[in-house]
């Protein structure tokens, strides 16, 4: 229990004077979450010496995370606006899947680097796109229900990519996955669905909720793990569980009061998801082959700043609009890390190339808030502006 104190107290501290730097900076806090994690983890100061049992604490903030972003997220009810986040996100993994066969065909590696690297490619963060979203009040508007439709299809991509790892592992997939899966999927659609067209029916007892505020809590805690137990069960991701979760009690008038009570635990909850990213990092690694690193790093951001970019430009956005999501959608995600990870555990690939994804997606995430924000200035250059 003093340990426990101890290190608590201390992590507070950090993320408290980090976040106070930060603030000045006018940058967003999840860069503090990362730095906390690198200063506290084994290779600085060793107050947090297993990453493990961070990062499965952690992993519940990015499920509250998924939660409220389907309780704000607003389902356009025309089809025109459906099609855009598919077509975008769809192009998106076409062409991210053939730069990476040309990388892979031009360095000579395995068919699982391609697959990995496709991943890379392919998800965004949803934690630093929406986080950054909300600071400059797009969630709700045209440009937002499109990165984050997209973010949501990327959620739902999730399940093959770990299903073609595991494939080319040596566990072997029961049948009932890719039914559950593909059900689950289903499902989903209906939900989206019904919520676009208005009709989401509403259960009688529901209202019986509507001024209980410990039923709403445990209610809606159960309902948002409850379907992110099952979705993983399903053979999807959890993330895709508590968001339809969060659709569900959105939409649900007896819940109007769960958001603001319950929004202290998601920034406490994925705070540790992201403190876990920097205390898995490993320094001596990263200085020993800081050339890959930023090399792989700067290669990653360019990709994806380009292709998204263009995707947009494609969709008849603004090139203000376009050049500012490729920022926005530049980074590598917190689904990469896991990705890697399921790569590793399975032998498809050794820990270096491990500790090497882990280092590039973790500096991606650092560096986005700096790509957005130098895209802010240069775009709000009166000769940009002008040619665009």
């Amino acid at each position: 229990m003093e340990n426990l104190l101890y290190a608590s107290g201390i992590m507070c501290l950090v993320i408290l004077l980090l976040i106070f730097l930060l603030k000045k900076l006018n940058q967003p806090y999840l860069i503090a979450y990362i730095l906390a994690g690198l200063l506290l983890g084994p290779h600085v100061s060793g107050v947090f010496r297993d990453p493990e049992s961070i990062e499965h604490i952690g992993e519940i903030g990015i499920l509250l995370l998924m939660f409220f972003l389907g309780m704000e997220i607003n389902i356009p009810d025309r089809k025109s606006l459906l099609l855009k986040p598919l077509i975008a996100q769809g192009a998106k993994t076409i062409v991210s899947f053939a730069l990476s066969a040309l990388i892979c065909h031009f360095m000579q590696w395995p068919v699982q680097v391609l697959v990995l690297l496709t991943a890379f490619l392919t998800f965004n963060s949803t934690a630093v796109a929406s986080e950054l979203m909300r600071k400059n009040g797009q969630i709700r508007t045209v440009f937002g229900s499109v990165v984050l439709n997209m973010l949501l299809l990327q959620d739902i991509l999730l399940a093959p990519a770990i299903t073609s790892f595991q494939l080319m592992g040596s566990s072997a997939i029961h049948p009932g996955k890719f039914i559950g899966a593909a059900l689950g999927s289903i499902l989903l659609f209906f939900l989206l669905r019904s919520i676009r067209n208005r009709d989401l029916f509403q259960f009688p007892f529901i209202r019986a909720f509507d001024k209980d505020h410990e039923l709403q809590v445990f209610a809606g805690a159960i309902i948002c793990l409850g379907f992110a137990m099952l979705a993983d069960l399903a053979g999807l991701s959890g993330p895709i569980g508590s968001f339809a979760a969060g659709l569900l009690i959105g939409r649900t008038q007896a819940f109007a009061w769960l958001e603001q009570v319950m929004h202290p635990f998601k920034v406490f909850f994925v705070a540790l998801f992201f403190m876990s990213v920097g205390i898995r990092l490993d320094l001596d690694f990263v200085t020993d082959h800081y050339l890959l690193v930023l090399t792989l790093t700067t290669m990653i951001m360019v990709i994806h700043s380009f292709t998204t970019a263009l995707v947009f430009r494609l969709l008849r956005f603004p090139w203000k609009h376009s050049l500012y999501a490729g920022a926005l959608l530049s980074q590598s995600g917190e689904f990469g890390i896991l990705i890697c990870a399921i790569a590793y555990n399975t032998g498809l690939i050794d820990e270096t190339f491990y500790k090497t994804g882990l280092a590039v997606t973790a500096l991606s995430l650092l560096l986005t808030t700096f790509w957005e924000k130098l895209y802010g200035i240069l775009l709000d250059n009166k000769r940009t502006t002008a040619l665009i």
